[in-house]
């Protein structure tokens, strides 16, 4: 081989070399083999990429299975929770409540009952409301087959009326009692709750609302309506507001210009970003301190633990979907599931 082609071939190896791959033509047309192997798998009934001729019934099939759920809302089910809770009211004007810790049965939705546990026989517990300044003893009976306690969560308290297992009291075995004094001393949306293996008792329904005065208001409103709502996702109860899975969820009914106050709040273990079709939410509070600002959304993220306050005004006729937007939260194969309701305007 002679110099001159020696050196003219090494500049073609050199440019082929600068010649970026991604710049080289690809063939458009795939191989025999490839477009064989295509074909085949298509073609044959048993692969799962083939054409599913019952394709047709099974959508129709399930379009029929969802209706039919989703039109059993509001579907009745044994006990309703977060009932208010009247006080005793002693010599001295003390409020007392009482709450007994119980082992129950809990219909969450029609056909499925679950082993819970209940302040007062409710999911979630009784409602206690008192005034800014007033006295307020709780009694805890434990008629468990466990120890507890109640740790008032948002709520102003003393360090030894806290409620914390082995940190602030001894746990209450079964059969006895514990009395907390609480001095309602400002304003609080707040909740109580088991901390003594909160993971199973308050996934269980060992929670209640616990509200102080009155939430303070843009333009001093006064809301025709006024609801705690409770989220759940896990333990006993599952994907819940409060206490109970759709198609049981209660709905909420208003009058067209009339305004609704609810109270979010997640005793679950996880995040639950809630949205209200055609209508705004007005946040006016976060764990129960009034926004300087408030603001509108339709969707409020809502984390373990923290309660949200939101004013809504009922200013558009019609049945609108309320629901957790984690889809799986809400919606299944088998129609509407879970954490879904709706807020309907006549």
């Amino acid at each position: 081989m002679t110099r001159t082609k020696i050196l003219a071939g090494l500049a073609s190896f050199s440019v082929a070399l600068a010649v970026p791959w991604w710049t080289v033509p690809q063939e458009s047309a795939p191989a025999p083999a490839a477009a064989a192997a295509r074909d085949t798998a298509t073609d044959d009934p048993a692969s799962p990429d083939a054409p599913d001729p019952h394709a047709a019934m099974d959508w129709k099939a399930m379009d029929k299975e969802m209706a039919k759920r989703d039109k059993s809302f509001p579907a009745k089910t044994k006990g309703t929770g977060a009932q208010p809770l009247a006080p005793k009211i002693l010599a001295d004007g003390t409020k007392q409540f009482t709450l007994t810790a119980q082992n129950i049965k809990w219909e969450v939705e029609p056909g499925k009952t679950v082993d819970a546990m209940a302040y007062n026989g409710q999911i979630p517990g009784p409602a206690i409301r008192v005034d800014v300044g007033d006295r307020v003893r709780v009694i805890l009976k434990n008629e468990l087959r466990e120890s507890t306690v109640i740790h008032w969560h948002g709520i102003p308290v003393t360090n030894k009326m806290d409620g914390v297992a082995n940190v602030t009291q001894d746990p209450v075995p079964p059969g006895k009692s514990f009395t907390y004094d609480i001095t309602a001393s400002r304003q609080s949306v707040g909740w109580f709750h088991s901390h003594h293996d909160g993971v199973k008792q308050v996934t269980s329904g060992l929670w209640g609302t616990f509200q102080i005065g009155d939430l303070p208001l843009p333009g001093n409103v006064k809301p025709d309506k006024e609801i705690p709502f409770s989220l759940q996702d896990s333990g006993a109860l599952g994907l819940t507001f409060n206490g109970k899975s759709f198609p049981a969820t209660a709905p909420v009914r208003l009058k067209k210009g009339q305004s609704l106050l609810v109270h979010y709040y997640n005793a679950g273990d996880m995040p639950h970003p809630m949205h209200l079709h055609g209508l705004d939410q007005l946040v006016v509070a976060k764990d129960g301190f009034p926004l300087e600002d408030p603001y509108k959304a339709d969707t409020i993220l809502i984390a373990p633990g923290e309660r949200y306050s939101v004013l809504i005004k009922a200013d558009q006729l019609g049945t609108w979907s309320w629901h957790c937007h984690i889809l799986s939260h809400s919606e299944s194969s088998k129609g509407m599931t879970g954490m879904f309701t709706e807020l309907i305007v006549t």
